[in-house]
């Protein structure tokens, strides 16, 4: 004798392929904005402009920019600071992009156990 679920508990192959073209049409949105962001570039400065970074998406650094009068040959350690302050706001920035672009997609999952 086979176990059945009381009607409309499961929702049935019909319910089930749904699921799965959403899965599916969700994992297409995302890495299609994955390829988006990869390609995209963000950049941040430190000591007020002296040292620029752009990363891209993927946290590649791409390039610092370092202001002539920023170079002090009796302090070398600022500029160091100001390179890694600079280096590090531009992926933070990429990052908070990353999450709100992939939560939009995922965002009503992101309480599902397991998932996200």
């Amino acid at each position: 004798m086979k176990a059945r679920l009381p009607q409309g508990v499961g929702g049935g192959p019909g319910n089930m392929n749904q699921m799965i073209r959403q899965a599916q049409k969700m994992q297409e949105e995302m890495a299609r904005v994955q390829e988006e962001l990869d390609a995209k570039q963000y950049s941040a400065t430190a000591g007020g402009g002296m040292v620029e970074a752009v990363v891209t998406g993927n946290k590649q650094v791409q390039s610092v920019k370092i202001k002539p009068e920023a170079v002090d040959p009796e302090d070398v350690e600022m500029l160091e600071d100001l390179v890694v302050a600079a280096v590090n706001e531009a992926l933070r920035t990429a990052t908070q992009d990353y999450e709100a672009r992939m939560g939009k997609i995922t965002g009503s999952l992101s309480g599902v156990p397991g998932l996200f």
